[in-house]
Order: structure tokens, then C-alpha cells, then sequence
């Protein structure tokens, strides 16, 4: 797996340069040709931009000639001329967006919006579609809601994905967080899609809203569970996942789950209090029905990282759903990685572990942190939490690539439908769409 950053390298912009190069014979591309060499110490997010504007810079004129040359360009790419997909897309399709708007017309717009969803099966184009729905948000949303019906599966899905409210890498649309209930008619066309990786992009969404709206995303999700298929269940608790997390009252409600639940948890009980980088911690607590009737548990564990400034990061990890008779008891064990990833950076000092179910807090161990003790602060405690203890990791791990928020882009790299597997999307099972 590539860093995130290098998604967007020389040789995507290289494929780029000889893409326009076929279906723009004699233009001399001198600002993409600049580009390609200058990308290594940006941002992805920067290489996307740069990308784009050397691209219009080199494309001059109006939105019809752009729209033109692009098209022409995935024609060629079809037939066998130098490759039009992957992660070239991404620049391409931001350039498109911007050169409509500036456009300023209906009709560029409109076939702004066509192009966006002609090109969006070659990588994606949810990003590019953000500027769109920023210049003028009903007018796309309107248009966005006809992908739904749409028989391919990728512009379903860029119809949930590229309206999701903090889509990881993209710009945030101001009008869809203001109107929370402005996606919610393209979700509830969606959520019974054939298409795992539709509702997987549903679900997200969902999960999306629930960071600020959770009301609204519980009342859609038990309209939904009114009307489900056999798939409405799994989309719905993935959509829940952070209010799960936060232990929400209305969300473990729907869900079957009990706030004042007979629990008893007895540890949790570490294996080491101290832990080397890239070396691994285990831990182990016993959960236990108190009461007189069967009792659907689900357990959590919450991650505490160190920070650069020494406070605590919290990070949810799912444990187990499981469900006790009376008097039942089970032990559950666990082990934590701490070794080296792209997407977390490691500090020296305390990380702290927590347990949380749908049970009171049953103890807390408190654990030093590198600052003076007159600034240290002990973590906040959440109903339904059991402290693990705590642990070292010893030292920094490999920074972190880029500015994007940790986790949040996690799924979807690892997602074998994801636009971003790998260096190049495979061909060989998914044709590449007509334009």
C-alpha cells in the first residue's frame, strides 16, 4: 500500500501529459511537463490541485473545448492509445468542475455534472463533484438524485459518496451541513441497493451525518429498519458505528442494546505495562450477567494515544456482540499492536486503554503524563467504560502522511472496491466505462 501522498505521483501525471497529448495533438502542456516535477514535496490534496490547474492552464478556452478534449481523450484511452483511468482522473475531473463554474452557465454546468458521471468509473469523481454542489447546491443535488436510478453501480454510488458531509481528502460543502436533510432522499433511494459497495458508501454517509445530527440519523435508520431486505441490518449498525462508540442512548435502543444493562466487569488485567514500539500488549476482563434474564452485550475497547502535547487521543476499537444468560459469565482477551502505521504517529509516554459495554463503570487506574502536574489532565469518563490500564510505547513510530484526519479514509483504502487499491485500478475485471 502506497503512502497516502504518493496516490497522486510523477507517473500518474506523466500518464496525464500523454493522455491530453493524444487527444490534443501539438499543445505543448509546458505547465503539466513543470508539474510532474514538482509534486514530491506536496500534500495529496496539492498534487491534485497543482495537477488541475496545469491542466487548465495548458487547456485555454472555454468549458466546451475542456469538455471536448476530455472526452476525446477516453475515447483514445479505450482504443488501445495511452491509458485514460486511475489516479490522473482525479485532477482531470477537479479541472472539469472549476472551468463550469467559471463558466458561470447552466449549461456547462449541467454537462459538468454528465461528464463527472461518465468519468467517475475510471477512479472517482466525488471529489470534483464537491465544487459543483458548492456553486450551487440544488441544482446538483436535483441532478445527483437521478444517478440513483442509474444501471451503473459506480455513479450510484458517486450519488451517496461525492454528497457525504465530511468526505475524507474533499472539501467541505457549507449547504450540506447547514441542510442535514438535504442528502437524506439520495440515502433512502440507495440503502436497498444491489450493490455492496452502494451501501457501503450509504452506510458511511450515515455515519457521517451521526456526527452532528445523531437524532436525525437514528430516525433514518429505524425508517429503514421498518422496510428492510436482508442486507438492511448490516448497513444500518456500520451507518451507527460512531453512536455506537458514543454509547447513544437511542442508537443502543434501536439496536437492542440496554443502557442499564446488569453488567458486572470484573479487570481488565494487562499483560505488561510497558510495551516497545512495534511490540504488543494483551489484556483480558471477565463480563458477567448479574441479572435474572438474557442480556445482549457489546463490548468495546477505547485507545487513549499520546499526543504531541501529551493529551489523550481517543480511538474505538470494536471487541465483540455477545448475549448472556443469567449468571453467565465470559472472558474476553484481547491483543494491541503498537507497531508502525501510515496513518498514526506514536509519542513517547503513557497510552491508556478503557473497556467500554452497555454496563456501568466498574474501576479507573490513572496514569502520569509527561507534562508538568500541575497541567496534566485525566482523560473524561464515559458511562460505560472500565479503565485497562496503561502502557509505553516507548518512543516515536513513522510520522503520519500528509494533513488528513486520522482513520478516516481507513475503510475505504482497504475497501477491494475501493478507487484507491493499490497503484493502478485493475482493468481486467472492470472495463473501463465508455465516455
Amino acid at each position: 500500500m502506497p503512502f497516502a501522498d504518493d496516490l497522486i505521483g510523477e507517473h500518474a501525471a506523466r500518464m496525464l501529459i500523454r493522455a491530453v497529448a493524444s487527444a490534443a495533438p501539438g499543445t505543448p502542456l509546458t505547465a503539466l511537463r513543470s508539474a510532474a516535477g514538482d509534486l514530491a514535496s506536496r500534500s495529496l490534496r496539492e498534487r491534485a490541485d497543482l495537477l488541475r490547474d496545469a491542466f487548465l492552464a495548458d487547456l485555454p478556452g472555454g468549458y466546451a473545448h475542456l469538455a471536448r478534449t476530455v472526452r476525446r481523450a477516453g475515447r483514445a484511452g479505450r482504443a488501445g492509445q495511452p491509458p485514460f483511468y486511475g489516479r490522473l482522473i482525479w485532477p482531470v475531473t477537479n479541472a472539469i468542475a472549476a472551468k463550469a463554474v467559471a463558466d458561470g452557465g447552466s449549461e456547462a454546468f449541467d454537462d459538468a455534472m454528465a461528464l463527472l458521471a461518465e468519468l467517475t468509473g475510471r477512479l472517482t469523481s466525488e471529489f470534483a463533484l464537491r465544487t459543483l454542489l458548492n456553486h450551487d447546491l440544488d441544482r446538483a443535488l436535483a441532478i445527483i438524485h437521478t444517478w440513483t436510478a442509474s444501471p451503473a453501480e459506480d455513479v450510484r454510488r458517486l450519488a451517496s459518496e461525492g454528497t457525504r458531509p465530511f468526505l475524507p481528502w474533499a472539501k467541505r460543502v457549507p449547504g450540506i451541513l447547514s441542510r442535514p436533510r438535504a442528502t437524506l432522499p439520495i440515502l433512502d433511494a440507495l440503502y436497498l441497493d444491489e450493490s455492496e459497495y452502494v451501501r457501503r458508501s450509504v452506510a458511511n454517509h450515515l455515519n457521517d451525518l451521526s456526527r452532528q445530527q445523531p437524532d436525525i440519523v437514528v430516525e433514518t435508520a429505524s425508517r429503514w429498519l421498518d422496510v428492510p431486505d436482508e442486507n438492511t441490518d448490516r448497513l444500518v449498525r456500520r451507518g451507527l458505528r460512531t453512536l455506537v462508540k458514543a454509547g447513544n442512548r437511542g442508537t443502543l435502543e434501536l439496536l437492542g442494546f440496554s443502557a442499564a444493562a446488569p453488567i458486572e466487569v470484573v479487570g481488565p488485567t494487562l499483560s505488561a505495562q510497558r510495551v516497545p514500539l512495534r511490540g504488543t500488549v494483551a489484556f483480558t476482563a471477565t463480563i458477567t450477567n448479574t441479572g435474572a434474564e438474557n442480556v445482549r452485550v457489546a463490548v468495546d475497547y477505547v485507545v487513549l494515544h499520546m499526543k504531541a502535547d501529551c493529551r489523550p487521543n481517543g480511538k474505538t476499537f470494536k471487541l465483540t456482540t455477545m448475549t448472556l444468560a443469567p449468571g453467565q459469565q465470559r472472558v474476553i482477551s484481547r491483543e494491541r499492536s503498537f507497531r508502525e502505521i501510515t496513518t498514526r504517529r506514536y509519542h513517547p509516554g503513557r497510552t491508556r486503554s478503557n473497556s467500554r459495554s452497555t454496563a456501568s463503570a466498574r474501576g479507573a487506574a490513572a496514569s502520569p503524563c509527561c507534562r508538568p502536574p500541575d497541567r496534566t489532565r485525566a482523560p473524561r469518563r464515559r458511562r460505560g467504560s472500565a479503565c485497562l490500564g496503561a502502557v509505553d510505547p516507548g518512543r516515536r513510530g513513522l510520522l503520519r502522511s500528509g494533513k488528513e484526519r486520522e482513520g478516516e479514509f481507513g475503510d475505504e483504502l482497504s475497501s477491494p472496491n475501493s478507487p484507491f487499491a493499490g497503484v493502478l485500478p485493475c482493468r481486467s475485471c472492470r472495463p473501463v466505462p465508455p465516455i
